[in-house]
């Protein structure tokens, strides 16, 4: 055999398996000089905080890997009882939640009838949201239907949504309650 047709064999990985120690191809038949450089985008960590992943009600276990104070991957984490180390597709690529270029980091505000979008201060913006619930409150109050007392308003509404634990789900329905609303709904029952 030709050195040049010897070398060809060594570098293809198939022959590297066949003629190799490494019949099942799980060692040194696999690696290539490229994949031999590469290490664990987790290799680099400084610290591993375990959390949940926050997409749906489940609660998956995720191990977030910070380096320099900058989330560098997350993972599904094997010491959950809940997914084992499992994610499904929107889990694993929530390292996106926090460092996506389409991330909003601004409150971002169109006024009625506006074409353009504007930047506002988180105080302006809450106090614009509450003013519209007391105004919409005021409005439609219901203090009877239909000779019943109801002490109700049929146009405030809240839609939770499934990542919310238990404490905030609790607080949202004593809020929303005590605004007078009726309907109070989870997403994670839809």
């Amino acid at each position: 055999m030709t050195p040049v047709l010897q070398r060809l064999l060594t570098s293809w990985p198939v022959s590297r398996q066949l003629l190799g120690r490494d019949r099942l191809g799980r060692g040194p038949a696999a690696r290539s000089s490229h994949s031999a450089q590469l290490s664990p985008r987790t290799a680099s960590a400084q610290e591993v905080v375990g959390s949940i992943c926050p997409y749906c009600g489940v609660g998956c276990g995720q191990r977030v890997y910070v380096q320099d104070g900058v989330v560098s991957q997350i993972e599904g984490d094997p010491d959950s009882p809940i997914s084992r180390g499992r994610l499904c597709p929107k889990g694993s690529a929530s390292k996106q939640l926090v460092s996506g270029p389409s991330r909003q980091r601004k409150v971002r505000y169109r006024r009625p009838h506006g074409t353009e979008w504007e930047d506002l201060a988180l105080d302006e913006a809450m106090d614009i949201i509450a003013d519209r619930v007391i105004a919409t409150r005021r409005s439609s109050w219901e203090w009877e239907h239909e000779g019943k007392r109801t002490r109700r308003t049929m146009a405030v509404a809240s839609l939770g949504g499934a990542t919310l634990d238990n404490e905030e789900n609790y607080l949202i329905k004593k809020l929303f309650t005590a605004l007078g609303a009726l309907q109070i709904e989870n997403q994670a029952r839809i």
